[in-house]
């Protein structure tokens, strides 16, 4: 039987933790940025797995955390790091991120997911590791990836003469609940 599921952001969250490097760091701020706009599908043939796409609308996220910095992050300061990321992103041009994984493979914790990220126009390979766990009516799937912003041609954003700038490596988290028999 096959069947598929598809999750957005009413399921789950998809955020993105970025670091600061730099003479000056400490003055800068890791960020945690929810992608608002985003949907999932899973493709199934009986009770395995057998496809998965993610699609992010690049121009879809909010600030909705910060650490460090000598005080916390304002509007305007929120609006500006908006405005610098699409630009970095150039997300006009490069209006959607996508994950196609076209292999899946069971493991003791879940599944691990082979496939290609296109990002800002550039294609590369990238595995994650999806933690599931059962929780009666509905499954919980978690994951937690890198990326390096340098390897899909973005130059991660600096300041103050290069004093602060955000780090190359960014996490990227997930996590969704899905009702079974959906």
């Amino acid at each position: 039987m096959t069947r598929s599921w598809t999750l957005d952001a009413a399921d789950g969250d998809l955020l993105l933790r970025t670091g600061v490097t730099g003479r000056a760091a400490r003055l800068g701020h890791r960020l945690t940025i929810a992608m608002m706009r985003w949907r999932a599908t899973v493709e199934w043939s009986g009770d395995d797995p057998v496809g998965a796409e993610l699609v992010v609308d690049a121009d879809s996220f909010e600030v909705i955390g910060s650490q460090g910095g000598v005080k916390g992050l304002s509007g305007p300061e929120k609006a500006l790091v908006r405005s610098n990321a699409l630009s970095s992103l150039d997300a006009r041009r490069f209006p959607q991120i996508r994950y196609v994984a076209g292999g899946i493979e069971k493991t003791t914790r879940g599944y691990r997911l082979a496939g290609t990220l296109t990002l800002r126009g550039r294609r590369r390979e990238h595995v994650i590791d999806l933690r599931t766990e059962d929780l009666g009516a509905s499954w919980q799937m978690s994951a937690q990836s890198r990326i390096l912003q340098l390897d899909y041609g973005i130059k991660p954003v600096s300041l103050l003469m290069g004093s602060v700038q955000v780090a190359d490596e960014v996490a990227v988290e997930f996590e969704a609940v899905h009702a079974k028999g959906e």
